[in-house]
């Protein structure tokens, strides 16, 4: 194993991991014709006919601040905004291109009031940068397979040249790191087929960014993808292997490990409609029910969730992403101590829900009502005490005459005069702490 990697990569991500909850906020041109953020690629849609959106992109009512509340009142402990996007448009100024948000009706820095406004709430700051560029002459056009000119015979030339765009690139993201404080996070995007690791030069890049800011945390995806999340996953990681892996709208089977079983970062990364980008008619939400329980999953599989928001053109947050937030921030207000700085239990998962671990606290994420008393598998004689951490009352261990035969747990009602349990007393995930005897 290349111990240097390792060893740095666990002592940059040593705040990520305790963190455990995040927000991803894709926004940009794409939010006007309001179909994802794909709609340039999946619409084939010419150079010329995209530019025009950014003659309406004035960001009226765009308040980081109140963006920066919302995510801290959900629990949330980092954000990560799209600082460009595949289609090329910044929401930076760059002396690179013209096609950004400076040039824009807004002539604003949208990035520099983001960072801004979400450090002065605590929370720690990432920005995400596509590494592909469909506005750049010199990206490739013709037979990509993400390009939307990709099918156009006029546009197969010769005369693109890759070095040059990536003089580009790799400038763009000098000016991100240097420009605007300290970061805490760099998420790039993405690699695909031939077009990753030396492609993108990323021994270089990864220098370059080390160099100048040397505790900044960086997602897997210059040399992998939602597809392939590349050699953080052997003994043997590249230097631009990345700090985390970064599922994508999926949470893995098991906590993800090396090749010889050593847990390593992770984030599931997972959109609250089905689009990353604002779409007018996608109100498919997933409930805060299932984002407790998706943030539950993740962290007791040792694991990050990032959840991504939409803003509309004027810069605000849907009404309905807004209300799901608040009601997971209530429930984080409440519980958030089973989440924060916990990772995965040696016990195996209970078929009532999870369990989520912090030292000798064990945290049972109750999800099921069941028939009797609530199993504590393998745990006779481990339990020091209980407590519902919603109001800190006790809970406290059953020893009914029923459940001698299976003597080797420990059981437990939340009405301790009960024969049975009574509905639960958070239907979205109730939370019981206990504490662990000392072996």
């Amino acid at each position: 194993m290349s111990n240097a990697v390792v060893k740095t990569r666990t002592e940059r991500t040593k705040w990520y991991c305790e963190a455990r909850f995040g927000m991803f906020i894709h926004w940009g041109l794409y939010a006007i014709p309001a179909r994802g953020e794909w709609v340039r690629s999946v619409e084939r849609m010419p150079k010329e006919e995209y530019e025009k959106y950014m003659n309406e992109f004035d960001a009226e009512n765009y308040n980081p601040k109140e963006w920066a509340r919302i995510a801290k009142d959900a629990g949330m402990k980092y954000a990560v905004l799209t600082a460009k996007h595949h289609d090329g448009f910044c929401l930076f100024d760059t002396r690179y291109t013209e096609f950004k948000s400076t040039n824009a009706p807004c002539k604003r820095d949208l990035v520099r009031e983001y960072v801004e406004a979400f450090r002065a709430e605590g929370i720690k700051v990432g920005l995400y940068f596509s590494i592909i560029d469909w506005c750049h002459e010199d990206f490739p056009h013709y037979g990509d397979r993400q390009h939307p000119m990709r099918d156009c015979e006029e546009y197969k030339s010769d005369h693109r040249n890759f070095d040059r765009y990536l003089d580009f690139m790799h400038g763009q993201v000098r000016e991100l790191i240097t420009n605007y404080g300290k970061l805490d996070l760099m998420w790039f995007d993405f690699s695909y087929d031939d077009m990753k690791c030396d492609k993108w030069k990323a021994s270089e890049l990864i220098q370059m960014v080390r160099e100048i800011q040397p505790h900044i945390i960086i997602d897997n995806r210059l040399e992998g993808s939602a597809e392939d999340a590349g050699s953080i996953r052997t003994l043997n990681p590249t230097p631009y292997s990345g700090d985390f892996a970064s599922p994508e709208q999926m949470i893995p089977p098991a906590c993800i490990c090396d090749e010889a079983g050593n847990p390593i970062p992770w984030e599931a990364c997972i959109t609250l409609n089905n689009n990353w980008g604002y779409s007018a008619h996608d109100k498919h939400y997933k409930s805060s029910k299932l984002i407790v329980r998706t943030l539950v999953e993740c962290a007791s599989k040792g694991g990050n969730l990032i959840v991504n928001v939409g803003p509309t053109i004027k810069g605000e947050f849907p009404e309905e992403a807004v209300t799901i937030l608040k009601e997971v921030g209530k429930w984080m207000k409440e519980n958030g101590k089973s989440i924060y700085g916990c990772t995965f239990s040696d016990y195996v998962k209970p078929e009532w829900g999870r369990f989520t671990q912090n030292g000798n606290k064990l945290y049972a994420h109750v999800m099921e009502e069941q028939v009797g008393a609530i199993c504590l598998p393998k745990m006779a004689g481990k339990v020091k005490s209980m407590r519902l951490i919603k109001d800190g009352s006790e809970v406290k261990e059953t020893f009914f005459w029923n459940l001698k035969e299976y003597s080797e747990n420990a059981y437990f009602f939340f009405d301790c005069h009960a024969f049975d349990n009574y509905p639960l007393p958070d239907e979205k995930d109730s939370v019981v702490e206990i504490i662990l005897k000392e072996e």
